[in-house]
């Protein structure tokens, strides 16, 4: 499904994936594909981020992320999405993969319920984007993504965004209140007009 700016095309996408999901047993659509999962379980295993760290996905989708992590041997993680489609899709990825112990829940970040507070570490993977996307006071809602975030996560947890929509250079404009970036981690690159730039830009940030 494209970037929508309205929340009933996403749970239109994902009415979809479910019902596939149920009649096939495919999980569907993996934003930005396999390989920015590979490269966020291997920063975290590279940054011997412990085990038992509290890790929460934002905006979750079909929670397939959340089951390589597990399979990875990390055992607290959380995925959030506002789309209770998605929650759905994922509740049912969960099941078929028997991985009981990954918490789901139907949360706005935006509008956070205040239980969402204490984590290690923060992934987003194109949810940034999304609400950058809207055409509805898309500023307000960027600073209150902002906000979310340093209420979610503990001083100095990590924070890992992929996106397809900021350059490095705006990503740390955007979150420059409160965090500081770590580093950048390696995407693919893609050659237009003889200029190379980055179609995704991955950016691990720790919060001060």
């Amino acid at each position: 499904p494209v970037l929508s700016s309205s929340n009933s095309s996403w749970d239109a996408a994902y009415e979809r994936e479910l019902q596939t999901f149920q009649d096939i047993g495919d999980a569907g659509e993996i934003w930005f594909g396999e390989e920015s999962m590979v490269r966020i379980i291997r920063w975290l295993e590279k940054q011997t981020v412990p085990f038992d760290s509290a890790v929460l996905d934002i905006g979750t989708g079909n929670g397939v992320l959340l089951i390589e992590l597990a399979k990875s041997g990390y055992t607290n993680l959380t995925g959030i999405d506002y789309s209770p489609s998605a929650i759905q899709l994922s509740e049912k990825v969960r099941e078929k993969e028997g991985m009981p112990n990954i918490k789901l829940k139907v949360e706005d970040f935006l509008t956070p319920s205040a239980e969402l507070s204490g984590f290690d570490i923060c992934i987003d993977k194109g949810t940034f984007d999304a609400v950058s996307l809207n055409p509805d006071n898309a500023v307000s809602k960027r600073k209150q993504y902002v906000r979310s975030l340093c209420s979610a996560l503990k001083p100095e947890g990590f924070f890992v965004i992929t996106s397809c929509n900021w350059t490095k250079e705006e990503l740390l404009n955007e979150f420059r209140e409160g965090f500081e970036i770590l580093e950048e981690l390696p995407t693919p690159k893609f050659c237009f007009g003889g200029r190379i730039g980055n179609s995704v830009t991955a950016l691990v940030f720790q919060r001060k």
